[in-house]
């Protein structure tokens, strides 16, 4: 087998098998797709496996070195931390393929596993102010242009900050799924448990509050088509809406209301976590609402919540905004 069949059987599995998400996918196709390049520039041939067995250490150190200088000379010039990430991807993929090659193909490399992973800092979440995110919804369906869209809208933007979703996860579900969420809720209360599938394909269970649940189902008698198989938010062609055409509108909005450029669809999930955080909740059940896999990735809300009280101490405390130091003398 040559190395881009290798190539190409590795991201199958990887969507198969590992239920890798399609931006992952794509990712590690674009940077073996260079990695197997840079190979047969060098080489003149493209290499198959046995090429792939033998490279050093000192070829793959090369590689990187090649795709550092190219994004520092060429358009793709960036920040040094976003540099990082990006070299921490690619050892990941080189690593990834590596460890696949040696499980099915008896290709055993040790270079792939020595190679440095840069460290990288993961910018802190950044939620909106509560009376900001409560306004989103209302605020995004004002500037919808038909009635079908406000009600839509509406629905939706409640739905991201009332249940702290990804924006793909609210626009992949179902009419079904409204009616499963309202069929596991309690009919007195109102509020209903919605089956979220997130990345790789992980499904988790997320409560769904009464006043969310009151714009859903007002989106639900607006809808067009409710067929329980039909996409439970639509455009205007009946098609499942577009995470663009959401994004755009609430930018619109964000420019009116006079908002910060981070205000986005997935700062409301910022917003929902952190807000929660504040209001006492365990860091654990957090997670579960969100469907992380790792605490760690949870906890960076605490470290955003440490930076937004040292701000307002900083901002606030007498000691911070004098230079006179305190009378200790009792």
């Amino acid at each position: 087998m040559m190395a881009t069949g290798a190539r190409d059987a590795f991201l199958q599995w990887m969507e198969t098998e590992r239920r890798a998400s399609p931006l992952t996918l794509a990712a590690y196709r674009g940077d073996l797709d260079r990695f197997l390049s840079f190979l047969m520039g060098h080489r003149g041939v493209e290499p198959d496996m046995g090429a792939l067995a033998g490279l050093s250490l000192a070829d793959l150190r090369a590689w990187l070195a090649h795709e550092h200088n190219a994004a520092l000379t060429g358009s793709r010039a960036t920040t040094q931390d976003r540099a990082a990430r990006t070299r921490a991807r690619r050892v990941s993929a080189l690593r990834s393929f590596y460890r696949y090659l040696a499980r099915y193909h008896g290709v055993d490399n040790p270079a792939p596993a020595l190679l440095a992973t840069p460290r990288t800092r993961r910018p802190l979440p950044r939620p909106l102010p509560r009376p900001d995110a409560l306004e989103v919804p209302e605020g995004v369906a004002d500037i919808a242009h038909t009635p079908m869209a406000q009600v839509r809208d509406g629905a939706l933007f409640m739905l991201l900050y009332g249940c702290g979703l990804r924006i793909s996860e609210a626009l992949g579900l179902d009419v079904r799924d409204f009616d499963q969420a309202a069929s596991l809720g309690n009919p007195v209360q109102g509020d209903g448990v919605l089956r979220i599938r997130g990345k790789g394909g992980k499904e988790r269970m997320v409560p769904v509050l009464p006043q969310v649940m009151q714009a859903l189902r007002r989106w639900r008698n607006a809808h067009p088509l409710p067929q329980p198989d039909a996409p439970l938010f639509v455009g205007v062609r009946g098609g499942r809406l577009q995470a663009g055409i959401a994004q755009r509108a609430m930018r619109t909005w964000r420019h009116m209301a006079g908002l910060p450029e981070h205000a986005t669809p997935h700062a409301l999930r910022h917003s929902f976590a952190t807000h929660l955080m504040e209001g006492g909740a365990d860091l654990r059940v957090i997670q579960d609402l969100l469907g992380h896999a790792s605490l760690s990735t949870t906890q960076r809300y605490t470290l955003a919540d440490e930076a937004r009280l040292m701000d307002v101490w900083t901002r606030a405390h007498p000691h911070a905004t004098t230079d006179t130091p305190p009378d200790t003398a009792r």
